[in-house]
């Protein structure tokens, strides 16, 4: 499914840093190591395949962008991740890792209610990058939207560097490369 924010497929990525590689001690970096990191969250992120499918249809973005946010904040609720549906030392909080400094979250942390927030927050920040950015491609402006996830829209400045002040300094290219596994692995 194409979604109106841009194809996933035709963003271009350079993949997770070597800081973010290390999560599974990979002695890789760049587009290998996230599709690893994804293949590595698959089993989990099947529980929530059919919450992702129907929240990406009502809001018409593609399923596989939410399960490549799902695999980065969370690794699609992995032991050890988060406490009682919480990380991010308390402040983040479910699948999407919604921060409470910023947003009341909603629902349990991992219903679809809560995948909902997180998918209207993102649709959100991919909105205010359009109206940043408006000579961007669609795929600019949803890479852009999704390092704006993680970061804020302020953070995004020019389309090179966007990523820089982003958790590992690589997350708008880690979630999108996720998200181009998850797109050709059923989601």
């Amino acid at each position: 499914m194409d979604g109106i924010y841009g194809d996933i497929t035709k963003v271009e990525t350079t993949g997770a840093s070597q800081k973010t590689a290390k999560q599974d001690s990979l002695g890789v970096q760049g587009v290998e190591a996230s599709h690893k990191l994804a293949q590595s969250d698959l089993t989990r992120m099947n529980k929530y395949k059919d919450v992702i499918t129907k929240v990406a249809k009502a809001h018409k973005i593609e399923p596989a962008v939410i399960a490549g946010i799902i695999s980065r904040e969370s690794r699609a609720g992995a032991p050890g991740v988060l406490t009682n549906g919480w990380g991010d030392h308390g402040n983040g909080f479910g699948l999407m890792q919604v921060d409470k400094r910023h947003h009341s979250p909603k629902g349990e942390w991992n219903s679809e209610q809560h995948v909902t927030q997180g998918t209207e927050i993102l649709i959100d920040s991919i909105k205010q990058i359009q109206k940043k950015f408006p000579s961007w491609s669609k795929e600019q402006q949803l890479k852009g939207g999704i390092s704006a996830y993680n970061a804020g829209v302020g953070n995004v400045r020019t389309y090179e560097r966007m990523d820089m002040g982003t958790t590992g300094d690589d997350y708008g290219s880690d979630v999108v490369a996720r998200a181009q596994w998850f797109n050709k692995n059923g989601f």
